[in-house]
């Protein structure tokens, strides 16, 4: 499980490169930065995320589950777009790039332990990250349509539900998946590690703006 999430970081990074280098799509995803076109973006990622969540959960066949898995690392990819080419533009280098993913992977690896360690079952954080996303995309909406920040404290908040998937995700490792089901479970903590990554890097942005 553990591989394939190291591998789908490689291969985000990878595919971030070729996209931040590739004009057109650079292009394409930062004209989708505002209103309705956000709505739209993050619309098209959702229904992504959600055929990507289905072929990885659903089929037996391995092929279609590693599809799942590149699907869901090339839409994060593109939604990615906007906020890292600000980043760089906001510091002239990838710093705080290469911080926020520094500090992230920190975290992930140190709620990963609290896991393993403690061995304890962290399903019922189940309810709490369900609602949690659905009043955080509520917000989002909302957001971008009456044209108002949702603020530092948002993006500390979806930290801490980020985190509390990670750790739902690991105890999920432990306790529900089973041997089979290794791409599903890492797409899973993946996507964790992703929402992560966005909302920290949003912080880092704003201490660095002050």
């Amino acid at each position: 499980t553990y591989s394939h999430v190291a591998l789908a970081v490689l291969a985000f990074v990878l595919v971030e490169y070729i996209f931040l280098s590739t004009p057109f799509i650079r292009d394409l995803a930062l004209s989708l930065t505002q209103g309705w076109s956000w709505l739209i973006m993050l619309g098209i990622f959702m229904f992504a995320t959600t055929i990507a969540e289905k072929w990885a959960m659903s089929s037996t066949d391995r092929n279609m589950q590693y599809a799942a898995l590149l699907l869901y690392v090339v839409a994060e990819a593109f939604i990615f777009v906007p906020l890292l080419y600000i980043a760089m533009r906001f510091t002239g280098d990838t710093s705080i790039i290469f911080n926020a993913g520094m500090l992230t992977l920190a975290l992930f690896s140190g709620l990963t332990a609290v896991v393993f360690f403690t061995g304890k079952d962290f399903s019922f954080l189940r309810n709490f990250i369900m609602v949690g996303g659905m009043v955080a995309m509520g917000l989002i909406v909302l957001g971008i349509l009456f044209g108002f920040s949702l603020g530092l404290f948002f993006s500390f908040a979806m930290v801490a539900l980020a985190a509390a998937s990670i750790l739902y995700q690991t105890s999920n490792v432990l306790n529900v998946y089973n041997k089979d089901q290794y791409v599903a479970a890492s797409l899973g903590l993946f996507a964790s590690l992703m929402l992560m990554l966005w909302y920290v890097m949003q912080i880092m942005m704003s201490f660095s703006g002050d």
